[in-house]
């Protein structure tokens, strides 16, 4: 009698471990830099918001992109759907970015030179 052995489990150990320690660097890069605050990014405006906040966002958004890419298996999925989820995800946070940043600025327009002045 013969066995099929082509559905053989395989462990996935090293991979969930090398996902964690990718997660815990990222992790603790951004935490460092938000103890430290370095003055080259936080002193630095780009697009009307310091570069330690845009660090923030890249690392923020690459850490919610491995986590779908490895704990949902994207990678394993048709190139078509892996694009129609990231380009998706992609096009929200860069639309909500926009957003925030254009009423932030008016906003801040409206308490820098109008009537209404800052009270808090």
């Amino acid at each position: 009698m013969s066995h099929d052995h082509a559905h053989e489990h395989v462990s996935n150990t090293k991979r969930i471990w090398m996902v964690f320690a990718l997660l815990s660097v990222v992790t603790t890069v951004e935490v460092y830099l938000g103890i430290s605050r370095p003055d080259f990014l936080y002193m630095n405006n780009f697009i009307s918001m310091n570069l330690l906040n845009w660090v923030f966002i890249i690392l923020t958004l690459y850490k919610a992109y491995y986590i779908v890419w490895a704990f949902m298996h994207m990678e394993g999925e048709r190139s078509s759907l892996r694009w129609a989820v990231v380009a998706t995800v992609i096009f929200l946070a860069l639309y909500l970015l926009f957003i925030l940043l254009v009423e932030a600025d008016y906003i801040f327009g409206i308490f820098e030179s109008g009537t209404i002045k800052w009270n808090f």
